[in-house]
């Protein structure tokens, strides 16, 4: 189950992170994001930063943490954070201090983006295909299920969790990958160090796991 999940999380990251074939006869970075539409918003950021993944090719050949770059620019936009990080505190939110959270929100941050970036050099060409758009007129919060096609293996079923904010834009903010909440399983980890070790520990680690550099895959170090 967990060896399941953590594959769907490399897949998916690659998902987010603009690995679509579709993507690829687009080499244009300046493509236009419709925030109000949580469905076109998953595929168009992932257009996106696939064209910018392309472009950069070999700066992140010199660089491979230029990536934490590509998705800082590129997708963190569209990934509600804040609100993933408070999610992920759980009931430890309430004591922490203004500055401990601002401070966590930050630290917590910079985690997604050295994740994201590492998943990125993973893909090795895997099919992905997006669920038709459905209504959520009236709807606060929608799931954009995705399917990973990786031939020999069976398909992985993907959600992204997305929310409406209040001017009515939309942002990512949870994956679950094969049943499984990426937000749900961070939090148990995290709420099991704070109540073990305080919250500035945590705060520490999230910020050494952030600094790690990134290491390119075989199959980029072969581009």
């Amino acid at each position: 189950m967990f060896n399941n999940f953590f594959r769907g999380l490399v897949l998916a990251s690659a998902v987010i992170l603009g690995f679509t074939a579709q993507a690829a006869d687009n080499g244009a970075v300046d493509i236009e994001i419709d925030t109000t539409n949580p469905y076109t918003l998953v595929e168009a950021v992932s257009q996106k930063t696939f064209a910018r993944f392309n472009q950069d090719k070999q700066l992140i050949a010199d660089n491979p943490d230029h990536l934490k770059v590509i998705v800082t620019e590129e997708l963190m936009p569209y990934i509600d954070y804040k609100y993933a990080s408070y999610k992920v505190l759980g009931q430890y939110l309430r004591e922490t201090t203004k500055d401990e959270r601002a401070r966590f929100v930050e630290a917590f941050r910079g985690y997604l983006i050295s994740t994201y970036a590492q998943a990125f050099t993973e893909y090795t060409n895997q099919t992905v295909e997006f669920s038709p758009a459905r209504d959520f007129t009236g709807e606060k919060m929608v799931n954009v299920d995705v399917r990973i096609i990786d031939k020999g293996r069976p398909d992985i079923s993907l959600q992204f969790k997305a929310r409406r904010l209040k001017d009515d834009s939309w942002k990512a903010f949870d994956l679950v990958a094969e049943g499984v909440s990426l937000l749900s399983s961070k939090k148990s980890e995290i709420t099991n160090l704070v109540r073990q070790k305080g919250i500035e520990p945590v705060i520490e680690m999230l910020i050494e796991r952030t600094e790690t550099h990134i290491e390119l895959g075989e199959s980029e170090q072969a581009n």
